[in-house]
């Protein structure tokens, strides 16, 4: 008999051909894996660094405080009556979370390519961990919110929190699904158009101020106003303030919509990172 025949292997590796395949079931096989590459992500920021793990705050922090000075005493810009830090604060962690997760996860077949060409396991490892890793930094950052919230909240009566908050959950889990899709979208597309995500940077900073961070959304003109909702960020943020400040809009279609949106979004991303990573070697 061959020898070969005799053979019972474990995994046998073959070009992804079913069109809706996505390896839930291997990926779970691959956590430590994924896990692994959270820590990567964790030590290649902030190895070397003075302040290493200091910067989950810092940033924030720092990114708030000048829009106090700039937007809210300078420009002098509507706040809805809200403590300018933690409006502001509010805006910048829930921001640069689905930033972060679009703007890392759009890179991943270029920074990777080296990994990807020598050993096999699920693709959709990296950008998982890279939604993960983001995920942790939110954690500390939302923690900072919660300290100026309670704060405010205890020795102000300015913010009046609702039982909308439990909602935190399913904004997170849209942020990560539109990050997550459009990042395995542009990664995609970035195997034979490498300029891409430079404009992929510029376009995010761009969107941010389609987005209601830095104002609320009551004073923008009702000209505009239907434009900026179609933004699925918009609802997203504004959700999040009416839950824990008690200021903003909440109107359940406009969270349902940003729902259906980043589902589309992800199984579009999905399908297409699906497709390129069969032969995305020969691209890069």
């Amino acid at each position: 008999m061959n020898a070969v025949s005799e053979d019972k292997w474990d995994l046998v590796i073959s070009p992804n051909r079913r069109f809706l395949d996505f390896k839930f079931r291997e990926l779970w096989e691959y956590r430590d894996l994924v896990l692994m590459f959270v820590r990567r992500d964790f030590v290649a920021v902030y190895k070397q660094t003075i302040l290493g793990p200091l910067w989950y705050i810092l940033q924030p922090l720092l990114t708030t405080l000048v829009y106090v000075v700039i937007f809210g005493n300078v420009a002098r810009l509507s706040t809805d009556g809200l403590p300018q830090i933690l409006f502001y604060l509010s805006g910048v962690i829930l921001w640069s979370y689905f930033a972060a997760c679009l703007n890392k996860t759009s890179s991943t077949f270029i920074d990777n390519a080296g990994l990807f060409g020598k050993v096999y396991f699920p693709r959709m490892a990296v950008p998982v961990a890279i939604v993960i890793s983001n995920f942790n930094t939110f954690l500390v950052q939302f923690l900072l919110f919660l300290g100026f919230f309670f704060y405010y909240h205890f020795s102000t009566d300015l913010i009046h929190p609702n039982a909308y908050l439990l909602l935190l959950p399913l904004l997170i889990l849209i942020m990560a699904l539109m990050g997550l899709g459009a990042g395995l979208l542009i990664s995609s597309l970035t195997t034979k158009y490498r300029d891409l995500r430079f404009l992929v940077v510029f376009g995010v900073q761009l969107l941010m101020f389609a987005t209601p961070v830095i104002y609320p959304l009551s004073s923008v003109p009702p000209a505009y106003r239907n434009l900026l909702l179609w933004n699925p960020m918009t609802p997203v943020i504004e959700t999040f303030r009416f839950a824990f400040l008690g200021s903003g809009s909440f109107r359940w279609d406009l969270l349902l919509y940003a729902t259906a949106f980043a589902l589309l979004l992800f199984l579009s991303g999905g399908l297409v990172f699906n497709r390129v990573e069969r032969n995305f070697m020969d691209t890069v």
